[in-house]
């Protein structure tokens, strides 16, 4: 009998994130706020927002999970008592935590709200996992910097403990994101929800080479600019789509994709990946292959196994920008005689054939001829610009509100001239 299917868990920033994950395939979400978790940048759900965001995924069958994860100062606590007592009556899956003294207010606030241990919590073995089973918690999202033979023994030893690992997205330079160099830069602790991600910055290189005092003419490290500026300290995103198998049979519970300061196209696009490879390993028709070359159209910086495998493999390097393929729209609402309100992402020629985001990996193509754009006034543009409100008309079946639309490479469909 094959181990069920992890959960797949996917950031919602915002309502709009929400509907976009649940439209490709999330089996739960994480949300936060207005206040009080790890993503202060982002809009946050307020209360009678998270209502309607508890109501609409779970009419689709999908969790909520409520990110109540920074590391408290003693200002912030009520506050934090606020927010669990308005929890309580708000039919949340799960509260996700990093601090023990907000875990044991949860408990006593909301007893019936089930805990989960945030990666901040640094997770890194099987005594800590019992730690937080023991105060009540019923799931915990494991250190970042696991490989997969610590992760396997710690499940091993907690068989009744929920195991959750992020297998997507950035990577922060410090021990499971508790890093302190916003705070060092613009006095914004990304422990309190306020980073300012300086690991992502460009910097330009003057002088870094160290050389320990007892190991004399052998670097410990050294880094070296290419240009005249570089992403030194953000290098690599991590990318576990290859390793699904592994994670169904160890029996980690749920797949948690990071990035709720992402766009929703990014997210529908992961998402739909993650999605897609998971019943793909159901039926027997795994293909990673496919997967990566999907996620490698997103990837800024080259996807990485990190710290999951034994040494950090790889896996596809960043594209440059003329060969990915960008979205160019998202469609809104039906506007009659197969026409379709589309707001405009980036700019696109309309005699350039694009693909269609259809949940399960499915990509049709819409050929010059298969569709116009038309302004709001009725006449046919020739180009259309990021930030326009315009009518596709397009007589495509798949279309449904909410679906993105991308630009696609014509030498791939035999189309020449454009």
């Amino acid at each position: 009998m094959p181990k069920p299917l992890p959960e797949l868990l996917a950031p919602a920033g915002n309502p709009d994130k929400l509907a976009t994950a649940l439209a490709y395939g999330a089996d739960a979400v994480y949300l936060g706020g207005r206040a009080l978790s790890l993503r202060a940048k982002t809009e946050g759900f307020s209360f009678p927002e998270l209502r309607s965001a508890v109501e609409l995924a779970h009419g689709k069958g999908a969790k909520v999970y409520f990110a109540l994860n920074l590391l408290a100062r003693e200002e912030h606590l009520a506050g934090v008592e606020a927010y669990l007592e308005e929890l309580a009556d708000i039919a949340v899956d799960g509260v996700i935590i990093a601090d023990p003294g907000i875990a044991a207010m949860a408990r006593r606030r909301a007893p019936h709200v089930p805990i989960h241990i945030s990666t901040q919590a640094n997770t890194s073995n099987s005594a800590a996992a019992a730690f937080w089973r023991d105060l009540g918690a019923r799931r915990v999202n494991v250190a970042r910097e696991l490989g997969a033979s610590r992760i396997r023994a710690m499940v091993a030893k907690v068989p009744d403990l929920e195991f959750e690992v992020f297998v997507h997205g950035a990577m922060c330079m410090a021990v499971s994101g508790r890093c302190l160099l916003s705070a060092h830069l613009t006095d914004r602790s990304g422990n309190l929800g306020q980073c300012t991600h300086p690991c992502r910055y460009d910097y330009a290189v003057t002088a870094v080479r160290l050389e320990e005092r007892l190991r004399p003419g052998r670097d410990t490290w050294e880094v070296r600019c290419g240009g005249e500026f570089s992403q030194v300290m953000a290098a690599e995103d991590l990318c576990l789509v290859k390793y699904l198998q592994w994670f169904r049979q160890n029996g980690i519970k749920s797949l948690k994709i990071e990035g709720r300061m992402k766009t929703p196209s990014y997210l529908a696009q992961v998402t739909d990946v993650y999605r897609t490879a998971l019943d793909d390993l159901a039926a027997g028709t795994f293909r990673p292959g496919l997967y990566l070359e999907e996620l490698q159209q997103l990837a800024t910086r080259p996807l990485s196994t990190s710290f999951f495998t034994p040494e950090p493999v790889t896996l596809r390097p960043a594209l440059s920008r003329d060969m990915t393929k960008n979205v160019v729209g998202r469609l809104v609402e039906p506007a009659g005689n197969d026409g379709w309100i589309m707001d405009v992402k980036h700019r696109f020629e309309t005699d350039a054939p694009l693909e269609i985001l259809l949940p399960g990996l499915r990509r049709p193509v819409l050929r010059p001829g298969d569709y116009g754009v038309e302004n709001d006034e009725g006449l046919g543009l020739d180009t259309a610009h990021g930030g326009m409100r315009v009518v596709l008309r397009c007589g495509h079946p798949d279309l449904e509100p909410g679906l993105f639309l991308r630009a696609a490479h014509p030498e791939a469909y035999g189309i020449r001239g454009i």
